[in-house]
């Protein structure tokens, strides 16, 4: 790896370190004030904001890099999303942070495809080094954003978004003053005059329409479900059942455990079963985490379930994106990566407000952790849908090896 990509990646790593790092200060303290004012509902519809404006901000990535460039598209994203961050401690109303929210969504939705297209122009044999350092700094700055949104959880708003505008800030500067303003391919291959193109466009909609893939689209938007209920409820179970530790409490463990386990238990599991199968193993930890919250709402509760639903990251997200490129023809791999972003998009929005709302409605009946339940439910139908894939996966498998031994037996004769 050359010097100029070795600084790129650690200019990189630094904004998505400390990008975590700024999120998960801010966004479970501020859910669980909102569920304790608020309702669980509205706490639901500001996060829900942040994945409305990440969406639509990817009708305009392309047009506002090919006019600024990578480097510029980050550095516009990332402080257009702290100076909404900083506005955040000085509004009040759920309005006002629904608004807010938006703009910190769309920030992120223009700088984060921005510093993984900088991964991307990186040479073959370097992306897998540069992807991974790249997740592994993002798990880093999840554990510690955790840990200081504990420190943080008492102080008043307008200080915590302080601090998280700093962070962003810093996150603005390190990222834009390290990575070259179009990647480095770009570089290799300057282009001959200005770009042109739009601004606004829904070319990524074409990306959606994946012959004979879609359902599996589906349950990946349905894992997002599970998975941002998860982030978006267990502030709001912590404000209300174990108030006595901080609402970032159980980020702590699931950000520790995701860091330790991540690399052995994948790389373990995938040697030896099918990756539908261990999307299944990773569901079933998900089922046992949301059963152990339903069942009881203690710490000791809380900590089975944050050890348990970490397996849904480490397990089902990498054989997922292993699992579609089997099942997806390879000229279609780049439309399919669009319309996963599209699905976990979709997901994320819906699973943000639906925790609140199924929140709302287990206190209402009188029935806490009927919400826990229902995802617990959900979890089992996608561990089932996982394993029948995987024996229609078999049999498509099967006739593909058949008639690429059909092709290459033709293309010998015609030798």
């Amino acid at each position: 790896m050359t010097v100029d990509r070795r600084r790129a990646l650690i200019g990189v790593n630094a904004g998505i370190l400390l990008a975590n790092t700024g999120s998960y200060i801010w966004f479970p303290v501020l859910v669980a004030s909102l569920g304790g004012v608020d309702s669980g509902f509205w706490a639901g519809v500001v996060m829900a904001m942040t994945y409305v404006g990440r969406l639509l901000a990817t009708f305009f990535y392309e047009g506002v890099a090919l006019r600024i460039g990578i480097r510029g598209a980050v550095f516009l994203g990332t402080a257009l999303e702290a100076v909404a961050l900083g506005l955040m401690g000085f509004g009040s109303g759920v309005f006002v942070y629904a608004v807010l929210a938006f703009f910190i969504g769309f920030g992120s939705g223009t700088s984060f495809p921005g510093l993984k297209n900088v991964l991307a122009s990186y040479p073959d044999d370097e992306r897998p080094k540069a992807f991974s350092t790249f997740q592994m700094a993002g798990q880093v700055g999840v554990f510690g954003g955790a840990m200081l949104g504990a420190v943080l959880a008492d102080v008043e708003l307008s200080t915590l978004f302080s601090v998280v505008f700093a962070i962003f800030l810093a996150f603005c500067l390190a990222a834009s003053s390290f990575i070259p303003r179009d990647g480095f391919q770009a570089q290799a291959e300057p282009a001959a005059g200005p770009a042109r193109g739009p601004l606004f466009s829904t070319a990524v909609f074409k990306g959606i329409d994946i012959r004979g893939a879609t359902r599996y689209f589906l349950l990946s938007s349905v894992f997002w479900f599970l998975s941002i209920g998860f982030i978006v409820g267990i502030p709001l179970h912590m404000e209300r059942y174990v108030p006595q530790w901080a609402p970032s409490a159980p980020f702590w463990i699931t950000g520790l455990s995701i860091l330790v386990l991540q690399y052995p238990v994948f790389k373990f599991l995938i040697s030896r079963l099918d990756p539908a199968v261990v999307m299944a193993i990773g569901l079933t930890g998900m089922t046992v985490a949301f059963t152990a919250l339903g069942a009881g709402r203690g710490a000791a509760w809380v900590v089975v379930g944050a050890l348990t639903v970490v397996l849904g990251e480490i397990l089902f997200v990498p054989s997922f994106d292993m699992w579609i490129a089997r099942k997806v023809p390879e000229r279609q791999l780049a439309k399919a990566m669009g319309a996963m972003h599209f699905f976990r998009s979709a997901g994320n929005m819906a699973g943000s407000v639906l925790a609140g709302v199924l929140f709302d409605l287990s206190r209402s009946a009188g029935v806490p952790g009927a919400n826990w339940y229902v995802d617990a439910v959900v979890a089992v139908g996608c561990a089932v849908a996982c394993l029948v894939g995987r024996k229609e996966g078999g049999a498509a498998g099967a006739s593909r090896r058949a008639q690429d031994d059909s092709s290459d037996a033709v293309g010998a004769a015609s030798a």
